[in-house]
């Protein structure tokens, strides 16, 4: 008996932070008309387009975001996060994001350094691979582009 073993493909996690949930209402002059379901489909495509599955995610909870992190060591092979209001202030993050040793893409919706100052810098970016601002939801397309890219280059090595 022959037995075909399929390979999985890469599973990347998309993290949302706080808020995010409101998306396509709350301030759609900054943040746009998409919604957090329809740019879930956005990542979705994009990712099985990419031969890439994802675990696409948000919460308003600190603690929550951590622990999915977390989770991510030794099931996940990326990372693609919007960390939202946790951007500047969680260093409880940025630990877990250094701490699980995977590639990091931090993705922002708005150019965060064409706005207020307190929102200039990014303690995440201190664990990212590389940073996405200010392209919309479509710098989440972007993001799982380039992740598919870096992904590849691991598998290489």
């Amino acid at each position: 008996m022959h037995v075909t073993v399929t390979p999985q493909p890469p599973l990347i996690a998309v993290l949302n932070g706080p808020n995010l949930n409101m998306l396509g209402t709350r301030e759609p002059e900054k943040y746009g008309a998409t919604t957090l379901d329809e740019l879930e489909a956005l990542c979705a495509e994009v990712a099985e387009e990419l031969g890439l599955a994802i675990d696409f995610r948000q919460t308003n909870g600190e603690g929550e975001l951590i622990t999915w992190v977390q989770e991510c060591r030794g099931r996940a092979a990326g990372i693609v996060i919007n960390p939202a209001g946790y951007t500047t202030t969680s260093i409880g993050l940025l630990d877990a994001l250094l701490a699980v040793g995977l590639p990091v893409i931090e993705v922002h919706i708005t150019n965060i350094h064409r706005r207020e100052e307190f929102r200039h810098r990014s303690l995440v970016s201190k664990a990212a691979t590389g940073v996405i601002a200010g392209l919309g939801v479509g710098g989440y397309a972007l993001a799982l582009r380039a992740m598919a890219d870096l992904v590849a280059e691991e598998d290489a090595a």
